[in-house]
Formats: C-alpha cells, sequence, structure tokens
C-alpha cells in the first residue's frame, strides 16, 4: 500500500489520523473508517472501501512482485464523509485542469501522464 504525501483527510479523518494510521498498518478493526484509493478499473476514477477490507485472506496472501498495489489518495471517518472526501479530489482535479485526470494530476500511482 502506498500513501499520498498530501493526503486527502474528511474533518473526523483530521482529527484521529495518527490513531488511524497506527491501527491500519497493525492490521487492527477500525469501524467506519474508509480508504479512497485509485482505480484499477480504468472506467472508474476513484475506489473507496472499508479498511477492513484489508483484513481478508485475499490481501493477506498478496506478497512480492504479484501484490497488487493499492494508491491511498484519501482517508475518511464515516461514508458519508468518504463521499464528501471524493467529490472534493474530483472537484480540486477538475478545476486546476479541467479535465479528470487524477493520477496525472496528483503525480501519484500507476499510468502517470503528468
Amino acid at each position: 500500500m502506498k500513501w499520498y504525501r498530501n493526503l486527502y483527510l474528511g474533518e473526523g479523518a483530521k482529527q484521529a489520523k495518527y490513531k488511524m494510521f497506527g491501527r491500519i498498518r497493525r492490521g487492527r478493526f477500525q469501524l467506519d473508517t474508509y480508504l479512497i484509493t485509485l482505480s484499477d478499473n480504468p472506467d472508474n476514477l476513484l475506489d473507496m472501501f472499508s479498511v477492513n477490507v484489508l483484513k481478508q485472506p485475499y490481501f493477506k496472501k498478496q506478497k512480492g512482485i504479484h501484490a497488487k498495489e493499492i494508491y491511498v489518495v484519501g482517508l475518511a471517518k464515516g461514508y458519508a464523509e468518504g463521499l464528501e472526501v471524493i467529490t472534493a479530489i474530483i472537484d480540486d482535479v477538475y478545476q486546476q485542469t479541467g479535465a479528470f485526470d487524477i493520477p496525472g494530476y496528483l503525480k501519484f500511482g500507476r499510468n502517470r501522464t503528468r
């Protein structure tokens, strides 16, 4: 998992970000914490999922060169806040570039065009 340096944070996530980061790194169960990531699907801009999904066997088994890289660009406390963070990211990208090339604008992740 790779983290964007200037991570987008929701208001609830800003208040408890260090506690949330620690729990994510230790693999602890967290209620109502969501990651916003660059999408693997070229038809989607971003993905949002609960950090608890990372505890699934699929993610635990992935190691080495076959591991699916996850590019985290945002963190939210709650589903509604996650939608607000996604809206903020897309709005920033569109206001600055007039397009929806999120990896290119952030200069982060796979398929960067900038």
